[in-house]
């Protein structure tokens, strides 16, 4: 399949088949791994949410706690809470259900809150996306290795600024940052939802990676049992996910088999769009010898 029909499933999925007015179903796409993708059932949660508000407003926090993997041979139900209502502001929890089990809580604030003072760190300074391989270029060559990630979905193009971690586990080399330029594969419909769901999604992809090139692993490589317990996700700025928006990420901590990711999202400008904390359960078991 390509990428182009890979992104009409990603926009698929994010249309949500609204029930009553508290209740969604998402389906999955056509490519899953074991089990539902955590990035899909956060994408899925802010639009059943958006599309629950009385008033258009922007989101501006997301927090979801994983508590169950989802089957990707059934739907998911989505059901909301709805919080609080006014003109600026407005909570929602999105409980995801399937066969009666909850797998994951979502909550999403929205606020409309104009201008005031600003600021906000600077990124890096990295090669221009069109002047790097796509992540296709780089899986080439490992497709024994991280074969899940060559049959993932890809409705994002990846341009990597450094190698990742199955190309650096290669050369024997260590790394305590992943910075990744994304973008959807196509054009996506001027709704401000979808573009915030696009980088929700997107959000669920490197942001643990740091974690083991720090220690100079990789997925495929090396005997990794890796899950995400929670993630959150702060919006700045409005964004536009079919334009370049880099996403930095790094690894502070890792301890007691958990480590935690953080990440941000840039545009080319190099406004601060986003902010991403992740944390897992992480373990290694070292080959015995």
């Amino acid at each position: 399949m390509s990428p182009t029909a890979d992104f009409t499933e990603l926009l698929a999925i994010l249309d949500l088949r609204q029930i009553d007015d508290d209740t969604f179903v998402g389906s999955h796409p056509s490519k899953n791994p074991v089990r539902t993708f955590g990035g899909q059932m956060m994408a899925q949660s802010l639009m059943a949410a958006s599309r629950s508000l009385k008033h258009a407003l922007p989101p501006s926090a997301l927090s979801v706690h994983f508590i169950a993997g989802g089957d990707p041979g059934k739907d998911l139900e989505f059901h909301i809470v709805r919080l609080r209502d006014e003109r600026r502001f407005a909570n929602r929890r999105i409980d995801v259900m399937q066969d009666g089990e909850l797998l994951t809580t979502a909550m999403v604030s929205y606020l409309s809150g104009g201008r005031s003072l600003e600021h906000g760190i600077t990124p890096p300074d990295l090669p221009d996306p069109l002047s790097l391989p796509s992540v296709d270029d780089l899986l080439r060559g490992y497709e024994d290795v991280v074969p899940h990630f060559v049959n993932a979905l890809r409705p994002i193009d990846w341009r990597y600024t450094n190698d990742p971690a199955w190309v650096m586990r290669a050369k024997g080399e260590t790394l305590e940052h992943n910075r990744v330029w994304m973008k959807a594969v196509a054009d996506m419909p001027d709704d401000p939802a979808l573009h915030a769901a696009a980088l929700v999604y997107s959000s669920d992809t490197t942001v643990l990676d740091s974690i083991i090139t720090t220690h100079g692993l990789s997925w495929g490589f090396d005997r990794i049992f890796a899950v995400t317990t929670n993630h959150s996700v702060w919006f700045h700025r409005p964004v536009r996910f079919d334009d370049w928006v880099l996403y930095s990420t790094s690894s502070p901590v890792a301890a007691d088999s958990r480590g935690l990711g953080t990440g941000h999202f840039f545009d080319r400008s190099g406004q601060l769009l986003a902010t991403v904390v992740q944390e897992g359960i992480v373990k290694y078991f070292p080959a015995k010898g």
